[in-house]
């Protein structure tokens, strides 16, 4: 039998190679196996090889198809092994608490946004992806009935980003602001930009958005 070590180094170099098969075949070699850890091998396997690859993205060694490529093969494995261990009863994170993340409304781009919640799912958050384009109204009540502790919104176009503004000042309105944290992220977006609107949270990256928003709820 595999040593988990052994099936997170596989699991880890299948994502970084973008193989989807390998992937899948390494997940069910894992949940054949009662002994062993699941949350290890996401922990250490494919989010390892997720966060490997977002940062080579980062530095711009890669680019956006194979960022897609490695997504689709950490949701591969993901998909077969995170049924499996709310099976076993466990949990894929520290239950960081329930978090709505979208592209705002008017942005239908959608796969920067789908690689950070599959990373802050394995950080520890219940994530609701709501999709794209979403109405700003419609982020409000998901956060109203989710009772999320945090709000993501990707903004990857000039034109778009002006909803984030609006919905910072929607969230003061309905009584959520200081309650909710809201990250603001997307191509156009900055710190300043963050600052100027209100936002608790400005992420650069993928890796960058697990990084702040663990460490905001992690000494919470």
């Amino acid at each position: 039998m595999a040593t988990v070590e052994d099936i997170c180094a596989r699991a880890k170099a299948a994502v970084m190679a973008y193989k989807v098969p390998d992937a899948k075949a390494i997940a069910q070699e894992a949940v054949a196996d009662a002994n062993i850890d699941l949350v290890k091998v996401i922990q250490e396997g494919y989010s390892a090889g997720i966060t490997e690859v977002g940062k080579l993205f980062d530095q711009k060694k890669i680019f956006l198809p194979h960022m897609m490529a490695a997504a689709n093969a950490m949701t591969a494995g993901m998909d077969i092994i995170v049924p499996e261990i709310e099976k076993r009863g466990g949990s894929v994170g520290e239950g960081l608490g329930n978090l709505v993340i979208c592209s705002i409304e008017g942005d239908i781009h959608s796969i920067g946004k789908d690689i950070v919640a599959i990373m802050l799912k394995v950080a520890g958050f219940n994530v609701f992806n709501i999709g794209r384009d979403v109405p700003l109204a419609t982020i409000v009540q998901a956060c109203k009935d989710n009772n999320a502790v945090a709000c993501g919104t990707s903004a990857l176009m000039t034109s778009t980003m002006v909803g984030q503004k609006t919905l910072e000042e929607m969230m003061v309105k309905e009584g959520l602001k200081g309650k909710v944290k809201t990250n603001v992220g997307g191509a156009p977006v900055t710190q300043q930009w963050a600052d100027e609107i209100g936002a608790d949270i400005y992420s650069e990256s993928a890796n960058d958005a697990v990084v702040k928003f663990t460490a905001a709820f992690s000494d919470a």
